[in-house]
């Protein structure tokens, strides 16, 4: 028995997952709309949630980068759809949908979708990192380790050449490039002594994308800066 939230504006596929899923043992709960669907999130997690994408507030899309962005997106999401296309599919798997249903959605695929779902979300957690990222230390930092630890000094006297970073291959695709991204910014941050210009410059990306993605990735400068200083 799991705990479902279906959120969908219409009113017949509400009452119509509720009926099947209740019938398959589940507990369900039912939102019409985006706004319900976060007072709802707030309240408790649920263990999988149905999305509808196209709702008259905020479609599913952006309450499901709302999510990803708040670190609310801890249970799995399943976008729905009569009318979606196949890019905005895509979109929500990359934003971190599990899956994605076409309406009308057949009693097969939807159960199965379910079970899928909740299968994942009782699998045991995986570690973030198969070893712990030193992506940034300090000359009396390096000095401190274990020999064989120390990574080697870069032409920046305060930040290593080198980042010792491992990502585990079990990781989905998503968590690892998070992981990567997270230490590669953290590491040109602390080279650049926390000035974006130089950053963004460095990396490629404009300031104003540098600022969103480093917020997306919860990369605080100012404290990386101190801690590297």
């Amino acid at each position: 028995m799991a705990n479902i939230l279906v959120v969908d504006d219409e009113m017949g596929i509400r009452e119509l997952l509720s009926e099947i899923l209740g019938d398959e043992g589940h507990v369900v709960t039912t939102a019409e709309n985006a706004q319900q669907a976060r007072a709802m999130r707030a309240a408790e997690t649920p263990d999988l949630v149905l999305l509808d994408i196209w709702m008259p507030d905020t479609d599913g899309v952006t309450l499901l980068k709302e999510w990803q962005r708040d670190g609310l997106l801890t249970m799995p999401v399943i976008m729905m759809s009569g009318h979606a296309t196949i890019d905005t599919a895509v979109e929500a798997t990359r934003i971190g949908a599990l899956n994605f249903l076409e309406k009308p959605i057949s009693l097969q695929k939807l159960l199965k979708a379910v079970q899928q779902g909740l299968q994942r979300q009782l699998e045991p957690a995986r570690p973030a990192l198969a070893t712990p990222i030193r992506a940034i230390e300090t000359p009396a930092q390096a000095a401190s380790a274990p020999a064989g630890e120390a990574l080697a000094a870069d032409s920046a006297p305060a930040v290593p050449a080198e980042v010792g970073f491992t990502v585990s291959f079990e990781l989905p695709l998503r968590e690892a490039r998070d992981a990567f991204e997270r230490a590669y910014f953290e590491h040109h941050l602390v080279r650049e002594g926390g000035s974006m210009t130089r950053v963004a410059e460095r990396t490629g990306l404009e300031r104003t994308h540098l600022y969103r993605k480093l917020k997306q990735l919860g990369v605080e400068p100012a404290k990386l800066v101190r801690r590297g200083g």
